[in-house]
């Protein structure tokens, strides 16, 4: 059974004395987390190796203005850090991360992760000029109700993995009824309970599991149906994909924030794929009429047939997306479905080969070969 380790200060200023004990402690050498940036114009992910600066840092700020995942890739490319590094992370920034070990885009070694049952976050756009202390003050009270929140991506309010397995420490968020005076951490690993050692608090035994977490999963299930069956009908036939891809301005925004789209050149951004004055000649020739960009629905299926099996479902690309065609949405309904024909869930265990990788026989069979 994990151990919870219980702080008598908020929610917030908790979790950063126990950082700052983390730091001084020596017991890492680092802390990725956000932080303001600018003053208190923006938030931004930051490597803290100071405990003083831990006083500009938002752990657990509602706001997600990159995948961490990826952050967390694009650092250890080129090898793990020699000393032990804390990354504060939202439980589906860690599922993308360990995809992306999957295929060899980045290393555990030398990271202990601190992550959150997790409310969501905000859509990027709400912080943009916005108060941001009044946003996360609303945001602590709404989530003491252990309620869905209305105002979060929709990616965050159908999200059923919400609670991280695989963190070493869990900072107890949702339903808890005291977060301006007291802060839980669940010590999650072997790991996370010889971090904890030595920092003030009352320690005990105690399950993360509750009523209220299984409560909150099965509005979040119930959701994400009525949001899946919605667009199950958008999404029927042809017509479907030109009305939903159809917006589509080619900006590509979409797979240059996805944490799983990590190629250097991407195809769809390659001179080959570029449309050629004879192809568009030959549309208007067939159609009288062309379009420009031309081949969005391509590149949206040929997105989907990378990421389907692995879209862990962070909502990056909806946030983004110029004129609001609800990507994620799409990629997480066709990603589930996918994900069930494997038998797989993305970002869950390090050890579980992508299905891609994996040769069965009977697979042949099934689409008719002998």
């Amino acid at each position: 059974m994990p151990q919870l380790l219980k702080i008598s200060k908020s929610v917030d200023e908790g979790t950063k004395a126990f950082l700052e004990f983390l730091l001084k402690e020596k017991k890492v050498c680092g802390v990725i987390t956000l932080r303001k940036i600018h003053g208190d114009q923006g938030i931004g992910y930051s490597l803290i190796t100071r405990p003083d600066d831990l006083e500009e840092a938002l752990p657990l700020f509602p706001l997600m203005p990159a995948n961490g995942g990826k952050i967390l890739s694009r650092l250890t490319l080129r090898g793990s850090p020699k000393e032990p590094v804390a990354a504060v992370m939202k439980p589906c920034e860690m599922r993308a991360f360990i995809e992306l070990i999957k295929r060899k885009q980045g290393s555990l070694d030398n990271f202990v992760f601190i992550s959150q049952t997790c409310p969501g976050v905000y859509p990027i756009e709400m912080s943009s000029g916005g108060d941001l202390e009044t946003l996360a003050s609303r945001y602590r009270e709404n989530i003491q109700l252990g309620e869905n929140i209305p105002e979060t991506r929709s990616a965050c309010r159908t999200c059923l993995h919400f609670t991280p397995p695989n963190a070493d420490i869990i900072v107890s968020l949702i339903a808890e009824k005291d977060l301006d005076k007291s802060c839980s951490l669940f010590l999650n690993s072997k790991k996370g309970e010889a971090l904890a050692d030595g920092m003030a608090g009352e320690r005990r035994e105690q399950t993360l599991d509750s009523p209220e977490l299984r409560l909150l999963h099965n509005k979040k299930k119930e959701e994400r149906k009525k949001l899946f069956d919605e667009m199950g009908t958008e999404m029927r036939g042809i017509e479907g994909l030109i009305r939903l891809f159809g917006k589509c301005i080619g900006c590509h925004g979409c797979s240059y924030v996805c944490p799983l789209c990590y190629c250097d050149l991407c195809f769809f951004d390659s001179k080959p794929n570029e449309s050629r004055p004879i192809s568009y000649q030959g549309d208007l020739e067939r159609k009288g009429a062309t379009r420009i960009p031309s081949g969005t629905i391509f590149y949206h299926l040929g997105r989907l047939a990378h990421m389907s099996v692995s879209c862990i479902g962070c909502g990056m690309c909806t946030d983004v997306c110029p004129v609001d065609i609800p990507v994620s949405t799409i990629f997480s309904r066709v990603g589930e479905s996918v994900q069930k024909i494997f038998d797989y869930r993305p970002g869950m265990d390090v050890e579980e080969v992508l299905p891609f990788a994996v040769y069965k026989e009977e697979e042949f069979q099934e689409i008719g070969e002998q």
